[in-house]
């Protein structure tokens, strides 16, 4: 018996088993074809402008009713949405693929030769053309939901219709040319397959990593006992959360009233809110901005799915910076159990977690590595990444262009483990170590015959084509200036196992290291050396210089303390490793085969083939958000070091997203944003942890001890305070008093505090302290 059946068309549904050779039959037939072909006529009309969204809607709809039709999930005994009998369960799934027009690229990168290990069936593109379909066998033990979870995520984290469950679902048959894969055997055989060999044993472990697939059983069946008198109303501080983050995403109210775009706009809506307000609170708004279609199925669906991934119900909005500094308690508070300096010695100093969705790339590079290295590993890797790029370029939201330049310095406590990055990065670079082994052969073969010549020949000229990218940890400048004029646009790299052999540089001024890594992260900036001898080295090549390099704590504040607001600190990208517990078991490494490298090629070779000036707009506008939630963090803790830290780490964290997404074949991939982001806290959180202090007592001459990070002086004040009690917190945090009504009234105008009397004020709701008096 066919699992599912085959329909004429929606108008006459009426349906029947289905067999192969009735599925070709309607693929082959001259009406689909023909439909699919005015299908894509009607697509490009609207690309060109011929048609508005309401005619190429319209006219989509009235075309697909005369296709013919499958129904994977279920076969019908007593016919189609027939009330007599109950369907049976196919046990098959499908994801639908909407408004993705490089569908058949992501088969391609992500599905194809995996088709049989992951129980596919059949990958097509829809017949509309701007998506696809992947229908394929549950595998055991899932629900139909987390099946189709766990196949987007193999297909390359794809959004897809979390509306297409329903038994009853039919999906439109296209014409043979879109039909990128079939499996017959799969697809029309009386038994399911699923998931099988050694893709099938990772499905169960792939699902309880994917936060899509998070309670979705309990999420239904909230949806269903919402009901459309489920919402409660929107209070004055919901509204007003709610009027912030339209304004932020460019909505009206008429967007949600809009049919064709309802669904867009508040999916966009939700991306801003869902940090800020509770589902319920979420759905107050909803149902007031689009009262007869916000308990629609597919809208309260999109809701669920976006709070079952995004939503935390103890994340308040600053949550992750207060994270950053490991601040947890008021100043100055005592519970009796030691003194207010014993409690904040003792406030944990562990650095934000890594978060569990991971970029491709980044998780593929950090898979061999064990969990308490894989932070050190994600970060160390962007420099040797980035080599691979030439002449490419990056517009910043200053309208600067920027080349990758990314320079990362490990520091851990002696022992911790700081090899862990060899392998990756080994790996990574070995393309070009080997042209490097060759050129460096060439090179001393013409050194050979320059000695030959003997000092009264001519000598021979210096090969073209030298391009030697990875430099001695013991290089000098003559050779460093050397390599960057031979490179052809390319980057130089090293890798230094200690971070002081950078002092080979040093000059005689004792800062040309940290003058280099000034010049290599500035745009444009140049690097050489001027000689009057015929056998010098006399250039000011561009200065395109990464690199990784590992030190100890101590070392690493020795090594930058004479330059603390000159500004190297600011243009490294920081990482460290968490110290391992007294007898802690041994870490064990995966193996770095020919599989892993087969898995990376396709990652450098995008880099390697990438050139010229590479627009990646999600990048940009997620730089814009790093910089406005570090701008209210700055605002909010009054701290200069944290405000002139974060301007370069944000820089940073955006290049970094920019290496992923050339590396990613130039597409953008939903796990980059919430990677980049913790990169930042991360990077921003090393910084205040090693310098921060000395940072601040080198800039105003204070006498300062600890090393934790700025505080949210709002969170340190009482609900209802006082100017004096502002002037008190300031002075608690070594600050002057003098800009402390300035300070308020900043906080007042940005919504932060409500104004009492002359003197005094008050918390807005939105930054109230939980059982605070």
């Amino acid at each position: 018996m066919s699992r599912f059946d085959l329909g004429r068309n929606i108008r006459n549904p009426k349906t029947v088993p289905a067999t192969a050779e009735g599925f070709y039959q309607a693929a082959d037939d001259a009406k689909t074809v023909r439909i699919c072909g005015e299908l894509a006529d009607v697509q490009e009309a609207r690309l060109r402008g011929g048609l508005t969204k309401d005619e190429y809607r319209t006219q989509k709809a009235a075309l697909k009713l005369g296709l013919p039709f499958y129904t994977p999930h279920a076969h019908f005994a007593k016919g189609y949405k027939s009330s007599e009998g109950e369907p049976v369960d196919s046990g098959k799934a499908v994801i639908d693929v909407d408004g993705c027009s490089h569908f058949a690229e992501l088969y391609e990168r992500h599905l194809k030769g995996r088709e049989r290990a992951l129980g596919i069936n059949m990958v097509n593109r829809s017949v509309s053309g701007t998506g696809g379909h992947v229908l394929f066998d549950i595998p055991e033990g899932l629900t139909r939901r987390q099946a189709q979870a766990w196949m987007a995520h193999e297909l390359g984290d794809v959004a897809f219709d979390k509306a297409v469950h329903e038994v009853e679902r039919a999906i439109y048959i296209p014409c043979r040319a879109y039909i990128l894969y079939i499996d017959e055997e799969l697809m029309f055989s009386d038994t399911l397959h699923g998931a099988v060999g050694v893709e099938g044993s990772k499905v169960l472990k792939d699902l309880k990593d994917l936060k899509d697939l998070k309670d979705l059983n309990d999420a239904s069946g909230a949806r269903e006992a919402k009901g459309k008198g489920g919402a409660a109303p929107a209070d004055e501080r919901t509204r007003f959360i709610a009027q912030g983050v339209m304004r932020e995403k460019g909505l009206a109210r008429q967007d949600f009233l809009d049919e064709g775009g309802r669904h867009t706009s508040v999916k966009m809506f939700l991306s801003g809110a869902t940090p800020l307000l509770t589902e319920a609170e979420a759905n107050g708004v909803l149902s007031e901005l689009m009262p007869d279609h916000w308990a629609d199925e597919n809208i309260q669906t999109l809701v669920s799915d976006f709070y079952t991934k995004y939503h935390d119900p103890t994340q308040r909005l600053l949550k992750y910076q207060e994270a950053l500094f490991t601040e947890s308690r008021r100043l100055g508070r005592n519970d009796g159990k030691g003194s207010p300096a014993d409690e904040e010695r003792s406030l944990a100093a562990e650095p934000p977690a890594m978060p569990r969705r991971l970029p491709r790339l980044i998780a593929l590079l950090t898979g061999k590595t064990p969990a308490a290295y894989r932070a050190a590993v994600a970060h160390a890797v962007f420099p040797p990444l980035a080599t691979h790029l030439c002449d490419v370029r990056f517009r910043y939201t200053d309208n600067v262009e920027h080349e990758a330049t990314l320079m990362n310095c490990l520091m851990a406590a002696t022992g911790a483990g700081k090899g862990c990055i060899d392998e990756p990065i080994a790996h990574i670079m070995a393309d070009i170590e080997r042209r490097d082994e060759e050129n460096t052969r060439r090179e001393a073969e013409w050194k050979k015959d320059c000695m030959r010549k003997g000092a009264n020949k001519d000598k021979l000229l210096r090969p073209e084509g030298l391009v030697i990218q990875t430099i001695d940890p013991d290089m000098t400048k003559p050779a460093l200036v050397t390599r960057m004029d031979e490179a052809e646009g390319h980057f130089v790299y090293v890798k230094l196992n200690e971070l002081d052999l950078f002092e080979q540089l040093r000059g005689t001024t004792g800062k040309q290291h940290f003058q280099l890594m000034c010049l290599a992260f500035d745009p444009g900036a140049t690097y050489g050396q001027t000689r009057v001898g015929t056998q010098s080295v006399t250039a000011r090549p561009r200065c395109r210089f990464n690199w990784n390099a590992c030190t100890t704590l101590q070392k690493g504040r020795r090594f930058f303390s004479r330059v603390l607001t000159d500004g190297p600190i600011s243009r490294i990208n920081f990482c460290t490793i968490p110290e391992d517990e007294i007898g802690a078991e041994q870490p064990v490494y995966g193996q770095y085969d020919t599989a892993f490298d087969e898995a990376l090629r396709p990652y450098i070779g995008n880099l390697t083939a990438a050139r010229g000036l590479i627009d990646c707009p999600q990048a940009t506008q997620l730089a814009r958000r790093l910089q406005q939630e570090c701008a209210e963090f700055a605002r909010l803790s009054q701290s200069e070091v944290y405000w002139n830290l974060s301007h370069r780490a944000c820089v940073i964290a955006w290049l970094k997203a920019c290496v992923l997404y050339v590396a990613n074949g130039q597409r953008w991939e939903r796990g980059i944003e919430e990677f980049v982001r913790w990169s930042l806290e991360y990077d921003l959180w090393c910084k205040m942890q090693f310098f921060g202090a000395d940072i601040e007592q080198a800039m105003k001459g204070d006498e300062r001890t600890g090393t934790r990070g700025p505080r949210n002086l709002l969170e340190l004040l009482p609900t209802t305070f006082t100017l004096d009690d502002a002037r008190r917190v300031r002075q608690q945090q070594g600050l002057g008093t003098a800009h402390t009504a300035k300070m308020v009234r900043n906080w007042k105008s940005r919504g932060y505090v409500t104004q009492i009397s002359d003197i005094s004020f008050q918390k807005s709701a939105r930054f109230a302290r939980v059982g605070e008096t």
